[in-house]
């Protein structure tokens, strides 16, 4: 079964990557997905977004790492044949956010979503906090 981990990953985190390694022991391949998300002011170039993820997963030889801008999540899983989102959630603010998302995927497409809980080491990470972080 193939998955597909959506995000802006502006920029990555070692959060997203302990989602990616462990969605890659549950599935034949986990698709990285890099969108755009109009309501982000992106911080990175989507190309280095692209080559960062690439680099950090390299060693996980059924992760792939993809683009797609200006559509919807469900047609981007149909179109590379994936049966289900995985989403990492670090408490019940994120929840509380992917599950309207999740239930709308499902009755547009009968795609499911698998929420993975944040490693106790990674809760509190977030993009907007690794952007302050490096900006001091």
């Amino acid at each position: 079964m193939r998955a597909v981990f959506p995000g802006s990953f502006d920029p990555a985190t070692q959060g997203h990557l302990n989602v990616v390694r462990r969605a890659a022991g549950m599935f034949d391949e986990v698709v990285v997905c890099v969108l755009t998300n109009p309501a982000k002011t992106g911080r990175l170039p989507l190309p280095d977004r692209l080559a960062l993820l690439a680099e950090l997963t390299a060693d996980l030889a059924n992760v792939r790492v993809d683009s797609s801008a200006g559509r919807l999540l469900v047609d981007y899983c149909r179109e590379v044949g994936a049966g289900v989102v995985v989403r990492g959630v670090r408490g019940g603010g994120d929840l509380a956010h992917e599950l309207p998302m999740a239930a709308a995927n499902r009755d547009l497409s009968g795609i499911e979503t698998l929420f993975l809980p944040a490693d106790s080491g990674y809760g509190h990470i977030s993009s907007t906090l690794v952007v302050a972080a490096s900006q001091r």
